[in-house]
């Protein structure tokens, strides 16, 4: 039977945006070695290729391209793809990156942004640029098998597709592929339960019970970050501060530059942390030490600085003077914070913290240059009546163990604290709550998850990372299990070609 070292053993995360990866296992699960954003680019300009053969052609079509998804997840984010482009012709990552600041005519596609795969040249590029460039492996010396996480929902072709590049294109000594979000639900301990991955501009929702998600209930809504951002930014023109560092009185900027500083500040403060989602109609007090410390405890979570900082802040506190006392709670009522950006000191207010009502009330999205494709024209439906729809897609027997695995991930909730906790609460009316009318498989309570505090690396980094810890824990079992039923090995691929994707099953991990 194969058996891999875990140093040897690489994860792929790839979502609709983002691609991260890894190599190696460690007995404390690490975190991604690598990030990229999930787009590639291609010159315009024939003359601008490496090899200068290149050029697009209008109405062009093969079979390296598969038509539009569905309108449940379709993006808005630019696709162009081109059945005559190679592999080579694309620029990924830091190449990528380089061209559009240098200014180069690029033409930019996210391949995965709706859910499968749009263009598998586009793929492939993608995927060889972080096992050969970022990870620096070897195809022809390669012995890594690889465990890569994608959206739920792939069609049973793209499965295939995607085995076959990776034993025909990357020479991978074993594959293993999973859906992400059972990747996420693994990260925080739990079979049951609903993912909610916001992401970009879609947020897709995925009910799954007893380690299997159920296909039928899963949804997408066309809401996400991009929307949080719009909001923001339109709140901020109220902002003098804002306003005056965005466009000078003394010499107004242009409203295009205006805009642009509005949307990059935005996604500064919340990328810098500044933002927290209060519950609905609640805040958060954090309640005060009674003086006794449990020292092992501070030190297993990793928080000694934090509470040593806590205490010097008491002791200052404790020698101010009682106007000085006073003049600090008006600031800390208040709640400005001072950002320092593009040379400008920004000062910011309370209204940071409604960047995610958009998620939770679409409605405010209103009148707000929001793209999105035809089919959402009308109403957009909140957060909470979207996961709740699902949640009621599925057996009634099922849903009380759902409701215990609330699980919100994304990219969003490594910068931004309190959205499972906001969301939860706006939930609470969609479950029974009047005890007289339960009955034995009526759910009673939501229960919000997150990554456990054991997962060190994780720790401080948040559940955004969830998807990529969940895949490593499934390539730590199944790359060392005995019947080698959960993972392709080069034996079964030259047996039955790219087929044998479809027969893994990683639901009996």
């Amino acid at each position: 039977m194969v058996s891999f070292r875990d140093s040897s053993v690489v994860i792929i995360e790839s979502g609709r945006t983002l691609i991260r990866a890894g190599v190696g296992l460690q007995d404390l699960l690490k975190a991604p070695s690598i990030e990229i954003q999930a787009r590639v680019g291609l010159r315009r300009n024939p003359g601008d290729s490496a090899n200068g053969s290149f050029s697009l052609k209008p109405g062009e079509s093969s079979d390296n391209l598969r038509p539009s998804a569905s309108s449940s997840r379709a993006s808005t984010l630019p696709s162009q793809p081109s059945p005559s482009a190679k592999v080579h012709d694309y620029l990924v990552g830091s190449q990528l990156d380089e061209a559009l600041e240098a200014g180069h005519d690029i033409i930019v596609s996210w391949p995965f942004a709706d859910g499968d795969v749009r263009d598998w040249t586009q793929a492939e590029a993608l995927w060889k640029y972080v096992l050969f460039h970022s990870l620096q492996l070897k195809r022809t010396q390669n012995e890594c098998p690889v465990m890569l996480s994608m959206p739920a929902g792939l069609f049973r072709d793209s499965s295939e597709r995607i085995c076959q590049i990776f034993f025909e294109r990357f020479n991978v000594a074993g594959f293993g592929l999973l859906d992400r979000p059972m990747a996420q639900l693994y990260a925080a301990g739990q079979l049951s339960g609903v993912v909610v991955d916001i992401g970009h501009e879609i947020t897709d929702i995925t009910p799954i019970y007893d380690g299997f998600i159920m296909q039928n209930a899963r949804s997408s809504t066309p809401i996400g970050i991009r929307d949080c951002q719009v909001y923001l930014a339109n709140l901020l023109r109220f902002n003098q501060s804002v306003m005056a560092a965005a466009s000078p009185p003394d010499k107004p900027s242009d409203p295009e530059v205006t805009q642009r500083f509005l949307d990059d500040l935005v996604k500064h403060v919340w990328l810098e942390g500044l933002v927290r989602v209060p519950s609905d109609g609640q805040t958060v007090d954090i309640p005060e030490d009674e003086g006794v410390t449990d020292i092992a405890a501070v030190l297993v979570a990793g928080k000694e600085k934090a509470v040593i900082e806590t205490g010097m802040k008491k002791k200052l506190t404790a020698k101010a003077s009682a106007a000085e006392q006073a003049r600090a709670r008006e600031i800390e009522a208040l709640d400005l914070v001072t950002v320092e950006f593009r040379g400008h000191s920004i000062t910011l207010g309370k209204e940071r913290h409604r960047f995610c009502e958009p998620l939770f009330d679409p409605m405010l999205l209103n009148g707000l240059p929001v793209e999105r494709v035809d089919p959402y024209e009308g109403r957009i439906l909140p957060l909470q009546e979207a996961v709740a729809f699902s949640v009621r897609q599925t057996d009634v027997a099922q849903r009380q163990y759902i409701w215990q695995g609330l699980f919100i991930n994304g990219d969003l909730t490594n910068h931004v604290k309190g959205i499972g906790a906001a969301l939860q609460s706006r939930l609470a009316p969609f479950i029974l709550s009047t005890p007289d009318q339960a009955t034995d498989v009526q759910p009673r309570s939501i229960r919000v998850l997150t990554v456990p505090e054991y997962f060190a690396e994780y720790r401080e980094k948040g559940d955004g990372f969830a998807a990529f810890l969940g895949t490593s824990i499934v390539a730590k079992i199944a790359f060392n299990e005995s019947h080698g039923k959960n993972f392709v090995s080069k034996t079964d691929y030259n047996e039955k070609g790219p087929h044998a994707i479809l027969e893994m099953s990683l639901a009996s991990l």
